[in-house]
């Protein structure tokens, strides 16, 4: 005779949390021994146009050229990401992944030679974008409230797709927002074409 023993499952919030902090500590990790290595690392950032080091576009997402820029983009990629999390796991890979290839085929294209960028800023920009863009096709009250919510706390970072400062990657960020677009049309799109069409 067999009993099953219902397994009690983790809150998506933890498993976020899980996950997500767990990339923000290897990026912690890394930026640690870059440090320590007298900044070995940034050679791995996207450098334009350098066919050689294209693979890069997957690694400089991770890489931060100094604790500062880390900080600047702990706090909202942990939250982006973990509210981008909830919605499951496999919603979270394809905004994640979407982002980064988006992100870094856009600056390899089109930052200005010489240049080397890295950071999570772009999975940042894509984070936010998913969560904004999401509801206008799901039409969830939940979705766009917390888009209403996120708006306000997070819309001001918006202005850094523009070209307005020296030094940040613009690109990176358009990329990073277009891809988080990109993912939320993906998966959302086909719930606003189910809908029937109303003009009143």
């Amino acid at each position: 005779m067999t009993q099953e023993v219902a397994v009690p499952r983790t809150h998506p919030l933890l498993r976020g949390l899980a996950v997500v902090g767990g990339l923000l500590v290897l990026m912690w990790a890394l930026e640690i021994v870059d440090q320590v290595t007298r900044k070995s690392l940034d050679q791995f950032g996207i450098v334009p146009r350098d066919a050689d080091t294209a693979g890069h576009i997957l690694l400089a997402p991770w890489l931060h050229f100094g604790f500062g820029h880390l900080i600047a983009n702990s706090v909202p990629f942990l939250v982006l990401g973990v509210l981008t999390y909830i919605a499951g796991f496999l919603r979270w890979l394809v905004t994640t992944l979407s982002a980064i290839i988006v992100s870094g085929v856009t600056v390899w294209l089109t930052a200005p030679a010489g240049s080397i960028t890295a950071g999570a800023s772009g999975l940042v920009f894509g984070y936010l974008a998913y969560l904004l863009i999401r509801g206008f096709f799901t039409r969830r009250p939940g979705q766009i409230a917390l888009a209403v919510v996120i708006l306000l706390l997070y819309g001001g970072i918006l202005v850094g797709i523009l070209p307005l400062t020296p030094g940040v990657s613009w690109q990176g960020h358009l990329g990073g927002a277009a891809g988080g677009g990109l993912a939320a049309w993906l998966q959302h799109g086909r719930d606003a074409r189910s809908r029937p069409v109303s003009y009143f």
